[in-house]
């Protein structure tokens, strides 16, 4: 590709922290960087990997409140089961993705399955928040679930390269999940030597995490929990393998508006987040079902 390199800004290390006996590294936001560093990707959590005993206690996250903003959490290891206070319930595996608008108010929990909690093993999941701009934020809340069987996968330059098609559309391949907001997101595999390259016009934000492994993106040494900021200007992210990869990438659209955040809210002024928590207490966000 002869498109104009995305210049690389800073290169930043997700700090660990130990979140109820889960293993969790948050890339952001964080001290370094501010919620609108990266918006409208505006929270990155990566647990494990981590290897649970049988008889566990399963996943922390019991029932919770959002508004504002959407969540997108991968599956990596383990299995992930999802309920809400609009009666869905679904037990994502290993492989698959939980795509869910909070926009105007849910609540719901991540827990893990039963089998799992009396088995144990591996678990590696992330959760990305992506921000709604303030005209979705008040939408209908919703759920999709996708297990790996769901997700378009494309295996590349004789399986060296393979892309996991979440949402938006990646190398010609439409995803199943067409986002309110233009949201482009893939998790990508590269054996290690192997190159690989997208695009995104200039003006979008780009999202690029290492997941693990070791590589060079557009000219910079990157390895396992970092997180690349790069400048708004050029189209061309290229990444060299230098070791077996597993990355998390994306791009969207800055809102390019207010931020507020406070707990599970991620509004546009302070007033909307008070009347956020006062909505929750007061039951308008949903019931927890019986």
């Amino acid at each position: 590709m002869n498109a104009p390199h995305k210049p690389v800004l800073a290169i930043y290390t997700a700090g660990y922290t130990d979140y109820d006996g889960l293993d969790t590294w948050r890339a952001m936001p964080s001290r370094t960087i501010a919620i609108e560093q990266f918006e409208p990707f505006i929270f990155l959590n990566h647990h494990g990997p981590q290897e649970f005993a049988p008889g566990n206690n399963g996943l922390p996250f019991g029932p919770h409140p959002h508004k504002g903003f959407e969540t997108v959490t991968f599956i990596i290891t383990g299995d992930l089961m999802h309920q809400d206070s609009t009666g869905f319930s679904s037990n994502i595996q290993e492989g698959g993705i939980q795509w869910m608008t909070a926009g105007k108010g849910i609540i719901h929990s991540e827990t893990s399955s039963d089998l799992f909690k009396e088995q144990g093993g591996p678990v590696e999941i992330l959760q990305l928040w992506v921000n709604l701009p303030a005209s979705l934020k008040n939408v209908d809340p919703a759920y999709r679930g996708l297990q790996k069987q769901d997700i378009p996968a494309l295996s590349l330059q004789e399986g060296k390269v393979n892309l996991n098609v979440v949402s938006g559309k990646w190398e010609e391949t439409a995803a199943p999940i067409q986002s309110l907001s233009d949201v482009h997101l893939a998790t990508v595999q590269l054996a290690g030597g192997a190159s690989w390259s997208f695009t995104a016009p200039e003006g979008r934000r780009i999202l690029y995490y290492v997941i693990r492994g070791n590589a060079t993106v557009n000219g910079s040494e990157v390895a396992t929990h970092d997180l690349v900021d790069f400048g708004m200007e050029g189209t061309l992210v290229h990444t060299l393998a230098n070791s077996d990869i597993l990355l998390l990438v994306g791009h969207a659209a800055p809102n390019e508006e207010p931020i507020i955040a406070h707990g599970p809210f991620v509004m546009n002024t302070q007033e909307e987040i008070r009347q956020a928590f006062v909505d929750y207490h007061d039951g308008r966000l949903g019931k927890w079902p019986e």
